[in-house]
């Protein structure tokens, strides 16, 4: 119906091409999505840099992008409140629902996940930067026609953060200390406010996503690639009651671990390098810290459709570039320059 698709394909470290993809027909109890607008994650990143992210290796072309939105084209089967034109914000996620975490209502840990755009099975889960996709019904949350695509795609993110924020347990009147402000570390302290935090700082190595920060709304910015004795300054007087590292750099891990004050909660929300790594974990024991994963999101998915779709968060404040679908080498290369770019957005051609 759809002919062939083109689709940003990864085949190796910074060999990102758009190549044809032919969908074939819609499978029974499936729905097609034409593409609308995506965003670059830092996971994409990572994969266009070294082909792998963290410990999920890519071994095989893998269509990159998991921040998707669009317009259902084609449905085969039942989709109950979804049809043919609808906008859609769509979860990556396609969980099984019956192994014991879906039970338990933890289906970001599902046994049998698949994720778009990840290397995190073999075959690889293709992802959404192509023209035309595919998704169970499930995963298509409908938004209305006048909501941004890019604000619709930007729910993952937000989810992400949300889950995040969620890991932390109840912070609010708490202080907060976030380590990294890219989309997802600026998307946490977005997250950390709606919740009632009483203040959050912003650490990061680099003024320019620092300054960004500030102008949406960091109580307190850190530069601690100047040298400065600030950090270190606010640790001392025991200011920090919760850490987020979204660095995914052991650096980062090793500055949450001392920021954060005794008795504290650090939730690791960064993708760190694969393999075994040296850390302060003797701090973690000493200040009896409570040490808490976060990885991707549950049923945030829907709250976070449901915070843009009501205003109560404007995602689309953290895009500073958009490129065409067929534009996605340049677009992924202004990603990479942290001075020069927050949030990157593909749309369509």
């Amino acid at each position: 119906m759809t002919g062939a698709a083109l689709a940003a394909t990864l085949f190796a470290p910074e060999d990102l091409r758009l190549v044809a993809c032919d969908p074939g027909p819609l499978a029974p109890g499936m729905v097609r999505v034409r593409f609308g607008a995506g965003g670059i994650c830092g996971s994409d990143l990572h994969y266009f840099r070294h082909a792998r992210t963290g410990d999920f290796v890519v071994r095989s072309p893998l269509i990159l992008g998991h921040e998707v939105a669009g317009d259902i084209v084609e449905i085969a089967g039942e989709a109950p409140g979804l049809s043919v034109g609808d906008r859609v914000a769509v979860n990556p996620s396609r969980w099984c629902g019956h192994c014991v975490y879906c039970r338990a209502d933890r289906p970001n840990l599902c046994e049998n996940i698949y994720f778009m755009g990840s290397a995190s099975k073999t075959p690889h889960m293709q992802g959404g930067f192509a023209d035309h996709f595919d998704a169970i019904p499930a995963q298509c949350v409908k938004v209305p026609a006048a909501t941004p695509y890019a604000a619709a795609a930007l729910a993952e993110p937000l989810a992400v953060c949300l889950h995040a924020v969620t890991r932390a347990g109840d912070i609010r009147d708490r202080n907060a200390v976030v380590f990294g402000a890219g989309p997802i570390g600026l998307l946490t302290m977005l997250a950390a406010k709606l919740k009632g935090c009483a203040a959050v700082t912003m650490v990061d190595i680099a003024p320019a996503p620092l300054a960004f920060a500030g102008e949406l709304g960091a109580d307190r910015v850190v530069n601690v690639g100047d040298g400065s004795d600030e950090l270190a300054d606010a640790a001392a007087e025991r200011l920090f009651d919760v850490a987020f590292e979204v660095t995914g750099s052991p650096a980062g891990l090793a500055s949450a671990i001392s920021a954060v004050r005794r008795g504290g909660v650090l939730v690791q929300v960064g993708n760190l390098p694969g393999g075994q790594f040296p850390a302060p974990a003797n701090a973690v024991m000493a200040k009896e810290l409570d040490f808490r994963g976060s990885f991707r999101f549950g049923r945030e998915f829907y709250d976070a459709v449901s915070l843009i779709v009501d205003g109560a968060v404007d995602v689309t404040r953290l895009v500073t570039a958009q490129f065409p679908l067929s534009s996605a080498e340049a677009a992924f290369r202004l990603a990479l320059d942290r001075s020069k770019s927050v949030k990157v957005v593909l749309s369509r051609d």
